[in-house]
């Protein structure tokens, strides 16, 4: 059986072009994951991404892991609600030319329907700006939350490319 995928490129050049979501409520926070951790980058993908098809990543080794989160310029960010995580997202920086690609994404299951997307979101990007971006950008897919284009649009965020992809 054949699928199409829509996948969307969207981006947000001008910090007067966002359109924050505030925090939901007091106990919640989002703070970079320092010491790196490999082990929650991992979980994380493997969560929040067995319902969205997040597959490519499933047959790395704990070594791939390792390598990847080590990047100097990922930045892994974990939103939690009081000492419980939440969900989280990556920022990969490309110094070249000064933009930063939202990598990843994503809030646990059990977190759904507390506005904490708009939220995680508006953290991302006002992060990605505080380290001097010219450009955020990301990529959502139809296999996406269902809210998701929606969130990224709301933030301010322009669709600059689109695609079918077929499978």
């Amino acid at each position: 059986m054949i699928e199409k995928i829509f996948r969307n490129y969207l981006e947000i050049k001008n910090q007067d072009d966002f359109k924050e979501v505030k925090k939901p409520h007091e106990n919640y926070s989002v703070k970079i994951s320092d010491p790196k951790d490999f082990q929650l980058n991992k979980f994380f993908y493997k969560k929040i991404g067995k319902n969205h098809q997040w597959i490519d990543r499933l047959i790395w080794t704990d070594l791939n892991w390792i390598n990847y989160v080590s990047n100097e310029n990922l930045f892994t960010y974990i939103l939690k609600d009081k000492d419980e995580i939440g969900g989280y997202f990556e920022l990969l920086l490309n110094q070249n030319n000064k933009e930063i690609e939202i990598v990843y994404f994503g809030v646990l299951e059990e977190y759904f329907g507390k506005k904490l997307g708009g939220y995680l979101l508006s953290e991302a990007i006002k992060q990605a700006f505080r380290m001097k971006s010219l450009r955020v950008w990301v990529h959502t897919c139809s296999l996406d939350h269902k809210n998701a284009l929606e969130n990224y649009l709301s933030r301010g965020m322009k669709i600059f490319k689109s695609e079918t992809l077929i499978r």
